[in-house]
């Protein structure tokens, strides 16, 4: 246990909640019921790419929500050469938003390091998703109970790697930034943003990127036992 760590922070997409997997599952859905013609494999191959890209957009303030929403299913179309009308995009969108929390995987190891974790320290949640559709994925995958407080940059009005998101979940917390650390799948967002906010930082390295720098990371969730 780190004694000087009172308060840990995570990041709720690709880093407790297995975005990619709860994703593919809800276009399938959406594939299988109105557009039997897309391979939703295929379509994925296209749509994690482009979908981090908007999300890297969007955090840095260079697309709104709803341009967020449409571009990566515009895009991701477009890179499948599959040609469908703007109407039908927004009706899949907001299919997509609505069936995405039917499924709540989360990555493996997860409840095990949260139930590790939650007798040692107050634990937190600091999310650039939407506030609505973060809620849902929070109460349907039964993770509520494990977090004090949950920062989401709606209501901080501004988004990761911001410093700002960063003090207004200290302060919601009641919490400093020497006590408190940092964990997500985004080296932007969560390991620069926390970092250059003060607090420390464990980048959730699962997909084995590379990275230069003496960084803390991890593979997998109960690597966190090194460190905290």
């Amino acid at each position: 246990m780190n004694t000087t760590i009172t308060d840990v922070f995570f990041d709720l997409d690709h880093t407790l909640w297995d975005f990619d997997k709860n994703s593919e599952m809800a276009f399938d859905r959406i594939f299988k019921s109105n557009y039997k013609d897309i391979v939703t494999e295929d379509f994925i191959k296209k749509y994690i790419p482009i979908n981090q890209e908007c999300w890297r957009l969007y955090q840095n303030d260079k697309i709104t929500h709803q341009e967020l929403r449409f571009n990566r299913l515009k895009l991701s179309f477009d890179a499948l050469s599959y040609v469908i009308s703007e109407e039908n995009i927004f009706s899949i969108a907001n299919d997509y938003i609505e069936f995405l929390t039917d499924n709540n995987y989360l990555f493996d190891g997860a409840i095990e390091v949260l139930e590790y974790l939650k007798p040692k320290y107050k634990l937190h949640i600091i999310t650039n998703g939407f506030a609505a559709v973060q809620e849902k994925k929070i109460n349907k995958a039964a993770l509520g109970s494990y977090f004090n407080t949950i920062t989401n940059s709606e209501l901080a009005g501004v988004k990761k790697p911001n410093s700002i998101i960063f003090d207004y979940a200290l302060k919601l917390a009641d919490t400093s930034k020497e006590n408190s650390i940092m964990i997500g799948d985004d080296f932007e967002a969560d390991v620069t943003g926390a970092l250059n906010a003060g607090l420390d930082a464990i980048f959730f390295n699962e997909r084995k990127h590379d990275v230069s720098g003496d960084y803390k990371q991890i593979n997998h969730l109960l690597e966190l036992k090194k460190y905290l």
